[in-house]
C-alpha cells in the first residue's frame, strides 16, 4: 500500500470495528437483560477503539488489543450456542442466527488478519483487495443489523399484543385474531395473553413463573421463531423422516417424526418431534411445532422448565390404525372408550407442548382447538389441565 501500513492490520480493524457495532446493535436488542447490555455495549466499545487505532497504525500493543478482544468475542459466542452462561442474565444458550454469526464471523475475521500482521508486520494487501475486503465488512455489518431488526427478544414492560389484529380460524381450533386490550394484561399477571410474533415476546409478570423459567420459555419461542422456518415446504420433511398422520380433515395436520422422539434429545428447535401445517385445500402453511417429550406428564424436567406458561398435554382418547406410510389417527374413542374396528387407543400417549410461530389468541404455547392456552396445572390424576378462557369443542391435538 502507498502509505506503508499493514493491509492485513486495516482489514482486521475494519472487521473488528464491523462486530464492534453489531455488537451495539444487539444491545438494544437485549435491553429486558440490563447486565448483558451493559456487557455488549463495553464489547463493542472496546472493539471499535482497538479497530481504529489498528487503522492508523501498526503497534504492536494495538495488534494484540485485535486478537484478543476478538478471539475473546468469537470464543463467547461459540460456548453460548451449546451452553448458558448462569451468572449473567440472559446470556442463554440458543442456535446461531444471522446477526450473531455475522457478528462472530467478523470478529474471527479481525482476529485472523490482525495474527497475519503481528506475524509479518511487512505484510501488504493491494489497495482493490483491501478495499473489496472492507466493504464487504460493511455490507455484511448493515445486512446483519436489517436482519435483526425483526429479531423478538423478551420485553417485560411492552405490551402491545392487543392493538394489533391478525384473523385465523374463529370456530373450531381456537386461533383466533389477536385482539385484545392494553388494560386486560398491562399489569403483567394475565396468562395466557395473545401471541404475535411481529411483536417482541412477552411472558413476564405470572404469578408463580420465576425468572429462569421465564428466560427458558422465551428462548424456545425464540429459537423456534428462527429455526422452524426451515421446515416450511411440506413436500421436503418427509426425506428428513416426517410422516403425516392423516388428521387433515381436522383443518391442521401433523407430520411426526418418530426417531426424534427417541433421540435423546429435549426441545430442539433444530429437531422438533412434531410439525403442524394448517390445512388449505391442497395447500399447506407451517403454523407450530409440537415437541414430544419421552418422559411422563408429571416429569419435573417437563413440569418445571417453563411452569404454567407451558401447556404440556397427552392424549389419551385418539384411535390409531397402521398403514403403509406409519400409523394414523382415524378417530376418537366413543363414550364406552371404544374405538372403530381396526383401529386401537393406546391410551395416554408421550406428553407434548405446542409452540406457535404465528398469531395465537391463546398464546405460544397454546394446544389447538383452544384447549391449552398455555396456563395449567397438575390435576388430582396427575394430568395437566389448562384454563384458556378461549375453549371451543374437541380434544387436545
Amino acid at each position: 500500500m502507498a502509505d506503508g501500513r499493514n493491509g492485513f492490520l486495516l482489514l482486521g480493524g475494519l472487521a473488528s470495528i464491523g462486530a464492534g457495532a453489531l455488537h451495539l446493535f444487539a444491545a438494544g436488542l437485549h435491553t429486558e437483560h440490563a447486565t448483558l447490555a451493559r456487557l455488549m455495549v463495553a464489547l463493542a466499545a472496546v472493539q471499535c477503539v482497538a479497530g481504529l487505532l489498528a487503522t492508523l497504525g501498526a503497534r504492536r500493543a494495538v495488534t494484540a488489543a485485535v486478537i484478543g478482544v476478538n478471539l475473546f468475542a468469537a470464543a463467547t459466542w461459540a460456548y453460548t450456542r451449546f451452553a448458558s452462561v448462569p451468572w449473567i442474565d440472559g446470556l442463554d444458550a440458543e442456535a446461531p442466527q444471522f446477526i450473531d454469526s455475522v457478528c462472530a464471523a467478523l470478529g474471527v475475521l479481525a482476529a485472523v488478519a490482525a495474527g497475519v500482521a503481528l506475524a509479518r508486520p511487512q505484510a501488504q494487501l493491494p489497495a482493490m483487495q483491501t478495499g473489496i475486503a472492507a466493504t464487504a465488512v460493511g455490507v455484511l455489518a448493515v445486512a446483519a443489523m436489517l436482519g435483526g431488526v425483526g429479531h423478538v427478544h423478551s420485553h417485560g414492560d411492552d405490551h402491545a399484543h392487543g392493538d394489533q389484529a391478525t384473523h385465523g380460524d374463529d370456530h373450531a381450533h381456537g386461533n383466533q385474531g389477536a385482539h385484545g386490550d392494553h388494560a386486560d394484561h398491562s399489569a403483567g399477571a394475565q396468562w395466557p395473553r395473545p401471541f404475535d410474533p411481529a411483536h417482541p415476546i412477552d411472558v413476564s409478570g405470572v404469578p408463580g413463573v420465576t425468572t429462569a423459567q421465564e428466560q427458558r420459555a422465551t428462548t424456545l419461542i425464540r429459537s423456534t421463531l428462527d429455526n422452524l422456518p426451515a421446515f416450511a415446504d411440506v413436500r421436503s420433511v418427509r426425506a428428513l423422516g416426517y410422516r403425516s398422520i392423516g388428521d387433515s380433515s381436522t383443518g391442521y395436520e401433523h407430520y411426526i417424526n418418530s426417531a426424534y422422539i427417541r433421540d435423546g434429545r429435549f426441545l430442539d428447535s433444530t429437531r422438533p418431534e412434531s410439525l403442524v401445517y394448517r390445512v388449505d385445500g391442497p395447500d399447506r402453511a407451517l403454523v407450530s411445532a409440537m415437541y414430544i417429550a419421552e418422559s411422563r406428564i408429571d416429569d419435573p424436567e417437563l413440569v418445571d422448565y417453563g411452569g404454567s406458561l407451558m401447556q404440556w398435554h397427552v392424549h389419551d382418547n385418539l384411535c390409531w390404525s397402521s398403514g403403509t406410510n406409519g400409523p394414523r389417527v382415524v378417530g376418537v374413542t366413543d363414550a364406552q372408550g371404544a374405538c372403530p374396528p381396526g383401529s386401537i387407543n393406546p391410551g395416554a400417549g408421550n406428553p407434548m407442548v405446542h409452540v406457535w410461530i404465528t398469531a395465537h389468541q391463546c398464546g405460544p404455547f397454546a394446544a389447538l382447538e383452544g384447549h391449552g392456552a398455555g396456563q395449567a396445572a397438575i390435576g388430582p390424576d396427575g394430568r395437566r389441565t389448562d384454563v384458556c378462557a378461549h375453549d371451543h369443542s374437541g380434544g387436545h391435538r
